[in-house]
């Protein structure tokens, strides 16, 4: 098929479950790929490089009743969980196996291995069971670890429950009372996930591909590269990596069983060096989400033996992307740029903070002339790469390529990959926008037939939605769209509170569109149709996407009209919460408060102070601390870690506010007049001197003096007066700070600067 490749026979052949026709790896639909793209190739491309997609009428069909899992396991427990999967998969599918092995359908936890199993399970026909397939024999089935000394039928109808009803998958499914579609409810036409056209990687830019990894299998330990060209190189897993829902593996770093990693072999990985060392430029393209962002020279994708040798590698270190790249460039003087390991690295600005724990498009590009860029979300993020550019002459060919981990094991990644792919050119700012524009994941183009509703031609008139499975737990449905196929232009039809339904019902949750109001009209056509709303909404997802039957509803379409009842009265009956239960009525201040805090009590501007001039220490020692300063107000967040950066920057304003005594601030006088810096410390902080010093800093850091006012939710001057200046060692506690000070050898400004950061680092300035 020319026009659709994805559709052609060939395609469908190799890719027909359960294990594809001559497919020459485990998952038949990676062969379906590869064939697809190889077509592609042979065709050819079309203008822009990207795949085109073409709009594909699904089959008509009315929305049937369906069966749903229970919200309560317990027959699930007892008919498939204990007699079955806790009996013969446990020693994979478990969390608690030495070989633990996602899904964790088998788990001793019902609850995880009710989720787990329940993409599995096909409650309408339990014979197309995924876990019935798996243990079927060949050519029916994958004969996957059969029991009964490897007797596949046998195990196959154990698993079904054909020998010993109700048993089995058909016994749980027996036990399930279908839920059938409300009569009353005006509704289209039903689709599953899989009925809809693929829209995944719609438009991408893949001209100069050479490894592409979609993550599409699901199950097993091997991502496969299916970009068609040879040879492949499919990542083996190993340690923490779990399949992530529609499309994607997240890698951790879990005790059990150990950081994870997908490795490519070094043969198969010898295909980046004999392309690249040719081309001389190359990109590397992502689609990852960051676990956190406190991450430090964690590798996400390298190609390298160990972290003290590689060719290129991008790595995570806290909010920055880093470029790593060995070339020959060398200085005037012959001295090479580069070390083994790929420093100095380009790296994305400190202070934009660009790499954050979401979804993010990343592409980190190379060409001898525009030297090293990265980009993300389309942006251009890192600055002009200060190395000359070289080739890579000096790159070694029995490297691994890797995504989540150094090859030694000590670089781990904590996060999720979507898609990762290499191209041999240097891509174009244009071919990234068009790359990060076509999104990621499996997603596909629904339609929703409402022709016999609205009285058109058959099979001509649809809603059309955008819709992925967003993870492993939800569906995303957005853009809806109306649209004909047949060219047809019907106007002036009424829409009205739009719901998605699936297996029977309309979804609990997630109906975002239950608030359209509009008019169906060809006149309002772009290009995919009649835009009918922006917002996207999340549906639970219930049996996985080759199950799920979703239709939509409505309160009015054309002529017909459903009297929807009103929502129940909601009624909040109050409890009393333990004081676990209860949320803080305290708070700490951010990193941009806690800055601004201290700013305003010594009248010191960060930005502008300088000493010695062209020297901008506060704002150094900020920008240094930000990332290390408390992020959220929730004061259970607050780590020893932001205490010391607290610390830090008090003492760096305090510093800056009194100076030294050879550069003393003149602006110290207006904050303590009466206090006079240049004398002995015994001197300056007597006991009939020191209120001068320690008088103006709490009035300016609580706003309460020895007259008064009195703040309540502060304590109070004398408590801290106390602290810092007259208490006097009883009961275990020591002296207060400055006799403490003083019985040691520091001088006046050090004191007061020792004083000052201390009430600037208490709680009296960090609590709110």
């Amino acid at each position: 098929d020319r026009e659709q490749p994805s559709l052609s026979e060939f395609v469908s052949k190799v890719s027909a479950p359960p294990i594809g026709h001559n497919c020459w790896v485990e998952d038949p639909e990676t062969c379906g790929t590869i064939v697809t793209n190889w077509i592609e190739n042979w065709v050819g491309e079309p203008p822009g490089g990207g795949r085109q997609i073409v709009l594909t009428a699904p089959e008509s069909r009315d929305p049937s009743a369906s069966k749903n899992f229970p919200a309560d396991p317990a027959l699930f427990a007892q008919l498939v969980h204990e007699p079955i999967l806790r009996e013969y998969c446990s020693d994979c599918h478990s969390s608690e196996s030495p070989n633990a092995q996602q899904p964790y359908f088998a788990d001793p936890d019902i609850n995880v291995a009710y989720e787990a199993a329940k993409s599995k399970i096909n409650l309408d026909t339990p014979g197309d069971s995924r876990f019935v397939g798996k243990v079927s024999p060949v050519p029916f089935g994958e004969s996957h670890n059969c029991w009964f000394n490897n007797d596949c039928s046998a195990s196959s109808a154990e698993m079904l429950g054909t020998e010993q009803p109700p048993a089995g998958i058909a016994g749980f499914a027996a036990g399930i009372v279908p839920t059938a579609v409300n009569p009353d409810l005006v509704y289209s036409k039903a689709v599953r996930l899989v009925d809809g056209t693929p829209a995944s990687g719609g438009n991408r830019f893949e001209d100069t591909q050479i490894a592409l990894w979609e993550f599409k299998t699901g199950d097993g330990l091997i991502a496969y590269d299916t970009s068609g060209v040879d040879p492949a190189i499919d990542l083996t897993f190993s340690g923490d990596v779990s399949w992530y829902g529609g499309w994607g593996i997240t890698i951790g770093n879990s005790e059990t069983p150990g950081p994870g990693k997908a490795r490519g072999s070094t043969t198969a990985s010898k295909k980046l060096y004999d392309i690249l060392a040719e081309a001389g430029e190359f990109s590397i393209e992502a689609w990852v989400v960051p676990a956190n962002v406190t991450q430090e020279m964690s590798q996400i994708v390298t190609y390298s033996s160990s972290n003290a040798d590689r060719n290129f590698a991008l790595q995570q270190t806290l909010y920055n992307y880093d470029f790593l790249l060995l070339t020959d460039a060398a200085d005037q003087a012959g001295q090479p740029f580069f070390d083994p390991t790929g420093e100095p690295a380009l790296s994305t600005p400190d202070m934009d903070e660009v790499l954050q724990a979401t979804l993010q498009h990343v592409v980190a590009t190379y060409s001898p002339v525009d030297g090293r860029k990265i980009y993300v979300n389309g942006n251009l993020v890192s600055n002009t790469d200060p190395v000359p550019g070289g080739t890579f002459i000096d790159w070694r060919d029995n490297m691994a390529f890797i995504l989540g981990n150094e090859a030694s094991g000590d670089g781990v990644w904590e996060g999720t990959f979507r898609l990762v792919a290499v191209h041999r050119r240097a891509m174009t700012e244009a071919q990234i926008t068009q790359n990060f524009d076509a999104g990621v994941g499996e997603k596909f183009y629904l339609m929703f037939d409402i022709s016999e509703r609205i009285a058109a031609a058959d099979e001509s008139s649809y809603i059309l939605f955008e819709a992925q499975q967003f993870d492993s737990y939800a569906y995303l449905f957005d853009k809806p769209h109306f649209v004909t196929l047949d060219g047809s232009e019907p106007s002036g039809i009424p829409i009205r509170g739009v719901r998605v339904a699936m297996n029977g019902q309309e979804a609990p949750v997630g109906q975002t569109y239950a608030t359209i109001e509009d008019v169906l009209d060809a006149g309002e056509f772009e290009e995919l149709g009649q835009p009918l709303s922006t917002l996207g909404a999340v549906i639970p997802l219930e049996k996985g996407a080759e199950d799920d039957e979703f239709f939509l509803t409505f309160d009015e379409l054309a002529s017909s009209t459903y009297d929807r009842p009103d929502d129940p009265t909601l009624v909040i009956t109050p409890t009393d919460a333990s004081d676990d239960e209860r949320a803080a009525r305290i708070g700490v201040r951010t990193f941009d408060e806690i800055d601004a805090t201290y700013a305003s009590i010594t009248g010191v501007d960060r930005a502008s102070y300088q000493r010695p001039p062209g020297v901008f220490p506060v704002d150094a020692t900020f920008q240094e601390l930000r990332q290390s300063l408390p992020a959220v107000e929730d004061v259970n967040t607050l780590l020893s870690a932001h205490q010391v950066a607290i610390a830090q920057l008090a003492i760096q304003y305090c510093d800056a506010i009194i100076g030294s005594n050879a550069e003393p601030n003149p602006d110290a006088g207006s904050i303590w007049p009466g206090f006079d810096f240049n004398q002995a410390a015994s001197q300056a902080f007597s006991a009939a001197n020191r209120a001068t010093f320690v008088d103006p800093l709490i009035a300016r850091a609580t706003g309460q003096t020895p007259a008064g006012p009195a703040i309540a939710t502060q304590p109070s001057y004398a408590e801290i007066y106390e602290e810092l200046a007259s208490f006097q060692a009883a009961n275990g506690r020591p002296d207060n700070l400055i006799d403490r000070l003083l019985a040691g050898p520091s001088d006046t400004r050090a004191i007061a600067k020792s004083v000052c950061a201390s009430l600037l680092g208490s709680a009296a300035t960090l609590i709110q």
